[in-house]
This record gives C-alpha cells, structure tokens and sequence, in this order.
C-alpha cells in the first residue's frame, strides 16, 4: 500500500492549518497582553532568588494545591498528564509537518517507555476529568454554584472538561489502530511505542480491513491534533488561560507580608505638612485621583491577576464575609476586573488607544461588595497561585471613601476624629489622660 501521495496533500493542508491556529492564538495573547497594561506600570524585579523559588514551589509544585487533598491529587495528574503527553503531540506536529510516521521512535527502548507512560496518564488524566465532572455536576460543591458562575462560567468549566476527556480518548484510540496496523506490517507504520492502555481497545479494529483501520488511525491522529490546536486558541477566552500565566503571575507575586498596605505618597506627604514640615515635599503635586475607579488605575500586576483566575473559588469559600452571607465574592472581584479590561480593550480596539468609553470597574462591583471586606487576607492565602484581590477591593474602597465621601457614618465619624483628635475618639488629646486621675 502506497500512501504517500495522500500523505503530501495532508502535510499540506496540515502545515496550513497549523499556521492559521498559530497566527489567532498570537493575536489573542497580544490582546490580553495589552489588556494587561492598561493598568498602571509598576517595577517588580527585587529579589529574584526568592521569586524563582516561590514560582517553582507554588506554580510547579503546586504546593497550595494539595492543602485540600482530593482535589490537589486530581488536578496535580491532569497538570503533570498535560505538560508530558504535550511532548507525544510535539511528535504528532513533526510527523504532521514531514510527513513521517513517529518520527522520535529512533529512541528505541526509551521512546517505547515514554509511550507507555504516557498512555498510562492519558487515562489518569481521563479518570480525573471525570472525577471533577461529577464533583462539579453531580456533588454539586458550593463553591461552583454561587451566584457568579451562572452561565458562561459553568459552561466554560464544562467545555473544557468534555474537551480533555475527548482528546484523551481519541489519543488512545488512535494509538490502538496504529498497533493493530503495527502488528499487520502495513506499509507506513513500522513497529514502534508501547501501549499498556490502548492494547486493550484493540479489538474494535480487529474485524476491520487494514484499509479500514488505516483511514480510523488517521481519522483519530487528525481529530486529535485538530482538537489540540482549538483547544489551544479556546485557552486565552477561558478561566484555564491560568495553564500559561499562573508562573508568571507567582514569579511577579507579592514578598511583602499580605496585609501591609502601600501608603499613598500624596497623602503621606498631606499629613507630614500638618505634623512634621521638615519631613514633607512642597513640591509634591496633588493626585489626579485618589484610589482605583477603573482598570486603568491598577497595576498591571492586579490585572495579570485577573487573568490567572482559574474560578476556582478557594478564595470565596474561604471569605468569613462570604461564609456569613455577604455579597462579598473575591472570585467575582476577579472575574469583573477581568471582564472590564475586556470591554476596555474592545473600545479601545474599536475606537483608539487613547478612548474611554466612560465606564467604569464601579459599574461592575458594588459598594456593598466593597464595605464586607475585613482585609483579613483569607482570600490570598487561599488562592492556588498567589492572586492577591484584596488590593483591588482596597484601592476600589480608597476611590470610594476619598473621592465620593461614600462610606458608612460610622467611618465618616471615625476619620473626622483621627483628622481633629489624632484618634477615633471623640476626645481631646489633651483630655485623653483624664481617666488615670481617678485611678
């Protein structure tokens, strides 16, 4: 059997269709990329050491995973199952190209344990996907079912879990008609892998003709490499963008301790005028705003955050505001702030770089969501991969409390003490040590 006539109208056709899935993924993460600097510039490069350290521990070893054991144990085998066979569809991509047959087969003895291997965490892989569909669907965790992952959240999670499952599949039924194919000395498909999974599924093909069998191996290697590169260009719209920024966004995480908060140089400089002149900077000009009242205000750190969101809701779940019944959710915090620079950045495609559509990161969180924080940093040390959305809500709640004087009474009577008696009492300081004369 000859099949290398077929064999260059489908390297052709594949070399094309690798190209356009490159050319939409690049264009998409140059999208997000810009999204992502529309926040403010900010210098993170200070100790390097420490930040290489806290990547490999928190984005490679996935040490805030296992805190909650099932869950860390699953996703630890579909990361580890997705990072190794990427190399099997490294060969898949070479031998689409060249028009070879598993062109790193020339390992011998290491090739086949690689396969092997790899076949065994297809089917973990498989079995785990599953596993989250039932925890998702069937247990119905909380966390998965609050008010913010109605509709397209959901499905997101749904899709990507049915694309997994698939993909693997069809990667192991491909690799059975290959052996079958192998085990029949066809033309084209020399001996070559070991299949510990697949050797079962083997017996669907037996009855088959080779030509049969030949077209099911090419029908499964073309459904599987077509649905990797769409899965590839769904990445960068969906919650599991998280599989390429989470090292990044540990690398750029926060060292200092969680609650410290950076003082705002302007206002710092407003209180030495009145306390100690000598310390201060006349000089100093005056903010164009305090606080955070869109996207534009942030960090790109904050929105890099943002868009390693994976949703999945560690940080809710552990919001004592959340838990009593707040509105508070520090997932919807990061998904507004996501979809913002989203709509952002279309009227900025739409319009110029320089437009404003008017909106605001208001417009999408409440000054209810807002006033339930307690700063107490749950949420951060909940997250998988350092997200930090306590600093979105606390500059929110600056904009909010300096510029629109919208904040409780109860603040209001606090801050005008603090302003008048250095304190959040409504005492003198000189009537402050009155009480030790009784004493």
């Amino acid at each position: 059997m000859n099949f290398r006539p077929m064999q260059y109208l489908q390297q052709i056709f594949f070399i094309i269709v690798l190209g356009i899935a490159i050319y939409f993924f690049i264009k998409k993460i140059k999208q997000i990329r810009r999204n992502i600097f529309l926040g403010k510039e900010e210098v993170i490069n200070d100790n390097k050491q420490k930040r290489w350290k806290n990547m490999a521990r928190v984005a490679l070893g996935q040490s805030k995973m296992v805190v909650r054991p099932v869950a860390g144990i699953l996703h630890i085998i579909v990361y580890v199952g997705f990072v190794l066979i990427n190399i099997e569809v490294l060969e898949i991509v070479i031998d689409g190209i060249f028009g070879t047959h598993r062109a790193l087969s020339f390992l011998g003895p290491v090739y086949d344990a690689a396969i092997g291997f790899f076949e065994i965490l297809a089917l973990l892989v498989l079995v785990a996907c599953l596993v989250f569909l039932g925890r998702r669907f069937i247990s119905k965790i909380p966390r998965f079912h609050n008010p913010e992952m109605k509709g397209w959240a959901t499905k997101d999670a749904l899709y990507i879990l049915i694309m997994e499952v698939v993909l693997m599949a069809a990667l192991l039924y491909m690799n059975a008609a290959d052996q079958v194919l192998q085990s029949r000395g066809v033309e084209y498909f020399s001996s070559a892998g070991s299949f510990p999974v697949s050797h079962y599924l083997t017996g669907f093909f037996t009855n088959f003709e080779s030509s049969t069998v030949v077209i099911f191996e090419r029908v499964f290697w073309w459904f599987h490499i077509l649905g990797i590169l769409f899965f590839l260009n769904y990445v960068p719209y969906s919650k599991h963008l998280h599989i390429f920024l989470a090292f990044p966004n540990t690398w750029y995480s926060k060292l200092k301790p969680a609650g410290e908060f950076a003082n705002m140089p302007e206002i710092t400089n407003e209180v030495n005028l009145m306390m100690d002149p000598s310390k201060a900077d006349p000089n100093m000009p005056p903010p164009e705003k305090f606080g955070v009242s869109d996207v534009t205000d942030l960090s790109w750190k904050n929105l890099l955050d943002a868009y390693t969101c994976t949703e999945c809701g560690r940080c809710t779940s552990s919001c004592p505001a959340n838990i009593t019944g707040k509105k508070l959710s520090p997932r919807k915090i990061m998904m507004d702030t996501r979809a913002r620079a989203e709509e952002l950045g279309v009227a900025k495609d739409n319009n110029g770089a320089d437009h404003h559509d008017g909106k605001s990161l208001h417009d999408y969180i409440s000054q209810e969501e807002l006033l339930a924080c307690t700063t107490c940093n749950a949420c951060v040390e909940a997250c998988p991969v350092n997200i930090n959305p306590m600093e979105i809500i606390f500059g929110l709640r600056q904009y909010q409390t300096l510029e629109k004087s919208a904040m409780p009474s109860e603040w209001a009577m606090m801050n005008s003490n603090i302003e008048n008696n250095q304190a959040p009492w409504q005492f003198s300081p000189s009537d402050r040590a009155n009480w030790t004369k009784e004493i």
